[in-house]
């Protein structure tokens, strides 16, 4: 009898073809129809699965991939961990120059992956030599047979979503979105995407609008705006994977129409919104993501007809110390007396 089973061969085959998720009560004071791209169910538990394994492939098969090479990279964490990940399945070592913004938790889960960490300062300019910018270059420099991936200024980024979040939105919607709204930082996930989904309108006579957003304390939205980077806008946040202090060139800011910031503190309060009532449980830029969804529903942007695709980039497993936690938010001054909402007390028997 022939011994067949039904596998994949290993963890890098499930990367991609995410499910969308209709929103219902976290939406239903809202005008429109509000679908979740949820990136979680990727194996790394983000859309950052998408490009790590994507640029990892093209510096194989152009030979700048050897066996025994180190790879490195700078990361807010989910990248990081990803490549970690595609390290791990093809032999490669991994080191990570982080954000010191990035959770406790984030970085735990880099080092259980086997991967070299550096934390460095994050609210530093990117020329810094302690800047995690800086700090990966540096390492590349003295790490022979190593590569630098470099997510903020390569246009693998953004092909990697080209080639997979955007065909997927259109198939699954069947070519009725009428907006998608996604977080931008490196900006991959939303040029990538929104340069698939607005060619496919194009030829069917359609129009998708792509609205990005943005922290308070990023110099996005007004350089989207202005072309002009500004470093007055520059100031710290708390929010991860969000935003930026420098303009990254994997942004194509051609196809984003607009940009919309948020705050922290409505962006973790809507983050734990979304997991109590929908039982979605998403990080801190998917909260980012939607609390931009509800001041554009304030402003009149959707109507009846219109089919919003919101990208819930990651899961919150990986906020356990910050926005899932109360202490956290309470010494941030997020829980206070006009905000008290609080998760559940444990409760001991004896």
């Amino acid at each position: 009898m022939e011994n067949k089973i039904n596998a994949h061969n290993n963890i890098l085959e499930l990367i991609g073809n995410t499910p969308l998720v209709k929103l219902n009560r976290v939406a239903e004071n809202l005008i429109g129809n509000f679908y979740a791209k949820v990136e979680a169910f990727n194996p790394g538990h983000s859309s950052k699965d998408r490009i790590a394994n994507f640029i990892i492939e093209e510096a194989e098969r152009k030979g700048l991939l050897k066996p025994g090479s180190t790879i490195i990279e700078t990361t807010s964490g989910n990248t990081g961990f990803s490549i970690a990940m595609v390290s791990i399945i093809k032999g490669y070592k991994c080191i990570l120059a982080v954000s010191s913004k990035s959770s406790p938790d984030k970085i735990d889960m880099l080092r259980s992956m086997g991967a070299n960490v550096f934390v460095c300062p994050a609210h530093v300019a990117p020329e810094d030599p302690r800047s995690y910018y800086e700090v990966a270059k540096r390492l590349h420099q003295e790490t022979p047979n190593s590569i630098y991936i470099n997510q903020y200024f390569n246009s693998l980024n953004t092909e990697a979503h080209y080639r997979t979040t955007g065909p997927e939105i259109w198939k699954q919607t069947n070519g009725n979105i009428t907006h998608l709204i996604a977080a931008s930082g490196t900006g991959g996930t939303i040029s990538g995407t929104a340069k698939y989904l607005k060619e496919q309108a194009q030829i069917v006579g359609a129009e998708v609008k792509i609205i990005g957003v943005d922290a308070y304390g990023s110099v996005l939205k007004k350089y989207h705006e202005t072309k002009l980077f500004d470093k007055k806008e520059i100031y710290p946040y708390r929010i991860e994977g969000l935003g930026k202090n420098l303009i990254p060139t994997a942004t194509n800011f051609e196809v984003i129409d607009r940009f919309v910031k948020v705050t922290d503190e409505d962006s973790a309060h809507t983050a734990r919104e979304i997991s109590k009532k929908e039982g979605m449980f998403v990080g801190y830029t998917s909260g980012a993501v939607f609390q931009a969804v509800k001041q554009l529903n304030e402003e009149g942007e959707f109507d009846e007809k219109s089919n919003v695709i919101i990208i819930f980039s990651d899961h919150g497993s990986r906020y356990m110390s910050k926005i899932y936690s109360d202490e956290w938010m309470k010494n941030q001054g997020f829980l206070d007396d006009k905000r008290v909402e609080q998760t559940p007390e444990i409760q001991f028997i004896k």
